[in-house]
């Protein structure tokens, strides 16, 4: 099941996506899925009649973790961490399908980084790693878009990684999915630039859903963000990141300077 996000002449409504590629129509249902049984309205619109939204917007926090691809630690010079290395986010980061990432005045290296997002479902805390299904309610694609010299030179990843616009979630949420082997693709205005698989994680869902969980209480709508695989690199305002993850879409986005 997809679940999108979206507008249409200023109301804010939810729908089930159906249809492939090009194809696509919302059957709206009322309320928010997260938050109360589907209950269809009977209300039916094409996708290209409506703007999509970020399928959530935490009402706690997004979770990232860092260098959980092999490839990428070590192409950023780092080392495999031994344990889940976590950061926040704040929800005032997270925009939508075709919203601009806009480049911060403080930055002059902004990179992209394509993940797969965790959605989650239900208050939780303390999940252990064979129970992290029953809080995850769906999955949806990511760019944690990193101002790399500002993660350098702080000492810490706040700004870095919580600026305005920094993270980019779509196209809409994916339910009962098996995340354990999807192929990750980034392109850079059509080039692909990524090329990884969700089983080269060094930490999967289930252990992320567990380390997490035991250092914050987790509440409906809060994303972990399941790090990238390696080939990150610059990006400057005119271009277009595509998130291209199997089995749940591609999530597009425009760069641009502020």
């Amino acid at each position: 099941m997809r679940i999108a996000r979206f507008t249409r002449d200023d109301d804010i409504s939810y729908g089930l996506v159906e249809g492939g590629p090009g194809e696509e129509r919302l059957h709206v249902v009322a309320g928010d899925p997260l938050y109360a049984p589907l209950r269809p309205t009977g209300a039916v619109v094409g996708l290209d009649e409506v703007r999509l939204l970020a399928p959530v917007i935490p009402r706690s926090k997004v979770v990232g973790i860092g260098r959980n691809y092999r490839d990428h630690a070590a192409e950023m010079g780092n080392d495999v961490p031994t344990k889940p290395l976590m950061f926040l986010v704040p929800n005032t980061a997270v925009v939508g399908p075709d919203d601009p990432v806009v480049l911060p005045d403080f930055s002059e290296d902004v990179h992209y980084e394509g993940e797969l997002a965790v959605v989650i479902g239900r208050i939780c805390k303390d999940v252990p790693r064979e129970r992290a299904a029953e809080v995850v309610y769906g999955y949806t694609c990511a760019n944690d878009v990193t101002a790399r010299d500002a993660q350098k030179g702080d000492g810490q990843w706040a700004r870095a990684k919580g600026f305005d616009s920094s993270c980019p979630l779509g196209p809409w949420i994916t339910t009962e999915l098996d995340v354990d082997d999807l192929a990750l693709r980034t392109r850079l205005d059509g080039r692909t630039v990524q090329d990884g698989r969700t089983s080269d994680m060094v930490f999967d869902v289930p252990d992320l859903v567990a380390a997490v969980s035991a250092a914050f209480t987790l509440l409906p709508g809060d994303v972990i963000l399941t790090g990238t695989p390696a080939g990150v690199g610059p990006v400057t305002a005119g271009q277009r990141v595509e998130v291209d993850i199997e089995g749940i879409g591609v999530l597009s986005n425009p760069v641009v300077q502020r």
